[in-house]
C-alpha cells in the first residue's frame, strides 16, 4: 500500500463506524483526495470489533464523535439501519431507503444521507450500459440492499424481486419502495424460482466476502443471458462473479459502488465535489 500524503493540524476529521473494517480502503480514498485538494483531512476507523464495543454503544460513540468536532461519520455493516435512532433528520432519499451510510454534523444537528444508492446507480450506469431491465432478482434487503434496490428502481427496472434471510425485512423494504415507485417491487421467500424469467441478478448480501464465502444462489440457476452485479468489493472478484464471467454474463463488481459512495460522502463532509477519477486512483493505491 502506498504512503498516504501527510497532513498537519487536521481541520476535517471524519470516521467510519462498523465491524471488521480494518481492511477498508475508504480512509485512504478520503485522505488522499483531501491532501490533493489542499485540505488537512483525517479519516479514522471506529471498528467495534477491534475496540470491543457492543452494538448498544452506537449512540455513545456518535455522541463522542460529535463532541470531538468530527465533520461527520460514514456507517457500514451492521449499523446502517440501527443508526437511524440517533439522528435528527434524514435526506429524502435516506428516508425512502430506510438506511444511512453518511452522517453529517452541523448546526447542532445530525443529518443522515445515503450515498450507497447514488454510488450504485453511477456504477450501474457506467458498467452495465444497455442491459435489459424488465425483471431483476436481488438477494439481500439490509442497509446496502435497500440502497441498491432504490437505485435499481430509479434506473428503470420493471419488476424487482427481493429475497432476504429475514423475510420480514424484505417485505418491509418492498412495501416502502412500492409506495415510492408503484407496483414494481415484491418480496419472496424463494427467489431462485424467479431467476428463469429474470434479466439480471444482484448480490446485496455479504455472501462472497472472505468472511462469508460462497454464493447467494445455486450455480445451476445462473445462465449466460443474465447480467450479474455484486456489491461485495473485497475480494473484487467473488465466487458469483467468477462463475458469471465463465458463463459469459456481463458483470459489475462492487468496486465502483465503493468508490462512488465515497465520492458523494466526501462532498457531504466538505462541501467540495471531489474528482471521481482521482478517487478511483486513490482506491487502487490503497490496495
Amino acid at each position: 500500500m502506498g504512503q498516504r500524503p501527510a497532513t498537519s493540524s487536521p481541520r476535517v476529521v471524519v470516521g467510519l463506524l462498523g465491524r471488521g473494517i480494518q481492511a477498508s480502503r475508504t480512509p485512504a480514498m478520503h485522505e488522499y483526495e483531501g491532501a490533493r485538494l489542499g485540505l488537512a483531512y483525517a479519516y479514522v476507523l471506529i471498528d467495534f470489533d477491534e475496540l470491543g464495543l457492543a452494538d448498544g454503544d452506537l449512540g455513545a460513540v456518535i455522541d463522542q464523535a460529535e463532541r470531538l468536532g468530527f465533520a461527520g461519520l460514514n456507517v457500514t455493516h451492521p449499523f446502517k439501519q440501527s443508526v437511524l435512532d440517533y439522528l435528527d433528520g434524514l435526506s429524502p432519499e435516506a428516508a425512502t431507503i430506510g438506511a444511512v451510510n453518511t452522517i453529517v454534523f452541523g448546526n447542532g444537528r445530525r443529518t443522515g444521507h445515503n450515498t450507497d444508492s447514488w454510488g450504485f446507480a453511477e456504477a450501474f450506469r457506467e458498467g452495465l450500459t444497455g442491459v435489459r431491465l424488465g425483471s431483476v432478482v436481488q438477494f439481500g434487503a439490509g442497509g446496502g440492499g435497500a440502497a441498491v434496490a432504490h437505485a435499481l428502481l430509479a434506473s428503470g427496472v420493471g419488476m424487482l424481486t427481493l429475497c432476504d434471510t429475514d423475510a420480514a425485512r424484505a417485505q418491509a423494504l418492498a412495501q416502502r419502495l412500492g409506495q415510492r415507485f408503484g407496483q414494481q417491487v415484491r418480496a419472496v421467500e424463494d427467489a431462485v424460482a424467479h431467476l428463469a424469467a429474470a434479466d439480471g441478478v444482484v448480490n446485496a448480501t455479504p455472501r462472497g466476502m472472505h468472511k462469508y464465502p460462497g454464493m447467494p444462489i445455486p450455480a445451476a440457476a445462473l445462465e449466460a443471458r443474465h447480467w450479474v452485479a455484486d456489491i461485495v468489493y473485497f475480494p473484487e472478484e467473488t465466487e458469483l462473479l467468477r462463475l458469471a464471467r465463465r458463463l459469459g454474463c456481463r458483470t459489475l463488481p462492487g468496486t465502483r459502488m465503493a468508490i462512488y459512495q465515497a465520492v458523494k460522502a466526501f462532498e457531504h463532509f466538505t462541501g467540495i465535489a471531489p474528482d471521481r477519477t482521482a478517487m478511483m486512483a486513490h482506491f487502487g493505491a490503497a490496495a
